[in-house]
């Protein structure tokens, strides 16, 4: 299964972003109402600039609660794993595991297409077990 097979079949391919200079209180607006875990950085919703999550926000705020007024660039992942379309979700999960990320920004041509998250990649695996469940119940009660 490919990476695009998974994003075609989450509810909305949209990928919401954030720009760098937005504040931290911005951004946990945005997951919120996004009902999401993770934004990708980015200046203009294109090109990925960093990636940052609900988890980089509670680290930074246990340690200093005025970072709710700082900018989402000073607590993003500027070093961001992504993948293309075409890649196998087994590399995939290898990649989000070895480096113990759940959310990655697919690219194409250098330019944002989607995000996948740990999430998205587990239901898509539960599907195909299920089928291949099925086809082989329905290969044994036949013979």
């Amino acid at each position: 299964m490919k990476i695009n097979d998974v994003l075609h079949g989450k509810p909305s391919q949209a990928v919401v972003t954030v720009r760098p200079d937005a504040t931290v209180r911005e951004l946990i607006a945005l997951l919120a109402e996004h009902n999401v875990g993770a934004l990708v950085v980015s200046e203009d919703g294109e090109q990925v600039s960093g990636i940052v999550s609900e988890r980089d926000v509670v680290r930074r705020l246990h340690a200093d609660e005025s970072v709710l007024d700082t900018p989402v660039s000073q607590i993003m992942t500027s070093d961001v794993r992504t993948c293309a379309g075409e890649d196998g979700v087994t590399d995939l999960m290898q990649t989000m595991t070895e480096h113990r990320i759940r959310h990655v920004p697919v690219v194409a041509d250098g330019k944002l297409t989607g995000i996948i998250s740990i999430g998205d990649v587990v239901k898509s695996r539960i599907g195909e077990l299920e089928f291949e469940r099925d086809q082989l119940d329905h290969y044994v009660h036949q013979t």
